[in-house]
């Protein structure tokens, strides 16, 4: 069965609104390869609306090789009450139905995982609700301040266990975790 997973930027203090601004300066090989074995074991991508709204405008111009290949020409499947068929960019598909529902039937075709791109809110509600199998939080050593926080409070008690850790370079932390059982 495939897996969902997750990987994100991270600030030390939690924030994961836009990395753009502050996690430039630590993307070393490391971490390049850290997204290009995501790339590889991944076949289709989970977005949230915020994400699909930033990323829609720039990817299918963009020449930021291999990820922008990686990016266009996987199927994305976008979660949001708000937009509307149809999505513009290509490969993309929304998801109308109940999210749990969705899961289960992305899991049980073939395939690859399941990769959940960017989207906190999103990978806090997949993981909130027991739908994410792994998450890989590229924990930058920055503190930003302010911003969207990965885990702002609410919800219950999630136990995980750490399955892998490494550090780059530059001193991203890149920890692999899988809920306990």
């Amino acid at each position: 069965m495939r897996k969902t997973t997750a990987g994100l930027f991270i600030s030390l203090d939690g924030v994961t609104e836009s990395p753009n601004e502050w996690q430039f300066d630590h993307f070393d090989e490391g971490m390049a390869a850290e997204m290009t074995a995501f790339e590889r074991e991944t076949d289709t991508i989970l977005l949230g609306r915020v994400t699909y709204e930033e990323w829609a405008p720039y990817w299918p111009t963009s020449t930021d090789e291999p990820f922008a290949t990686f990016i266009n020409e996987t199927p994305k499947h976008v979660v949001s009450t708000t937009l509307e068929k149809p999505l513009e960019w290509s490969n993309s598909m929304l998801v109308e139905g109940n999210l749990a529902e969705e899961i289960s039937e992305l899991k049980q075709k073939p395939g690859k995982n399941i990769g959940v791109a960017g989207s906190p809110t999103l990978l806090r509600s997949l993981l909130l609700n027991d739908l994410l199998d792994e998450l890989t939080l590229m924990v930058h050593p920055v503190v930003v301040g302010s911003g969207k926080r990965l885990f702002d409070g609410g919800g219950d008690t999630k136990r995980l266990e750490l399955a892998d850790s490494k550090t780059t370079r530059t001193g991203v932390s890149i920890l692999t975790y899988r809920p306990k059982k």
